[in-house]
């Protein structure tokens, strides 16, 4: 999917949306990687009275992973810790992220540091598995 000529990847899981969030943590954990948020964009949608349709964020990482890229481009801090979208395409689970060689391309990094973050693809493979 190409969004504004930045590279989207999505993937279909076939669990609603709370149960594949659960699955993605479960998963960081079993990696040892930082499950550092999810940010619920519906439930707090739905708390200031307006509807969305399911809509979460996780956001997670690997400090030891991430760092050292931030320390030679600081402004990838702009996009880590990495982030999938997790939502309700109507009446569909979609997971959606930026794919690792956008975020490369985006800040210039070299192979060795754009290899910190290819992990993701394994990551939400396994989620939708």
């Amino acid at each position: 999917m190409q969004f504004q000529s930045v590279e989207i990847v999505t993937k279909r899981s076939a669990r609603p949306v709370a149960d594949t969030v659960a699955r993605m943590a479960e998963i960081l954990a079993a990696r040892g990687l930082k499950l550092f948020a999810v940010i619920d964009h519906s439930g707090e949608a739905q708390a200031a009275g307006l509807e969305l349709r399911d809509t979460k964020v996780v956001i997670f990482g690997s400090p030891a992973a991430g760092t050292p890229v931030m320390d030679g481009t600081q402004l990838i801090a702009l996009d880590l810790p990495l982030k999938v979208l997790v939502f309700d395409d109507h009446g569909r689970t979609t997971l959606a992220y930026l794919a690792p060689d956008e975020l490369a391309r985006r800040y210039g990094l070299s192979a060795e540091d754009a290899a910190r973050f290819a992990g993701i693809d394994a990551i939400t493979d396994a989620v939708i598995a």
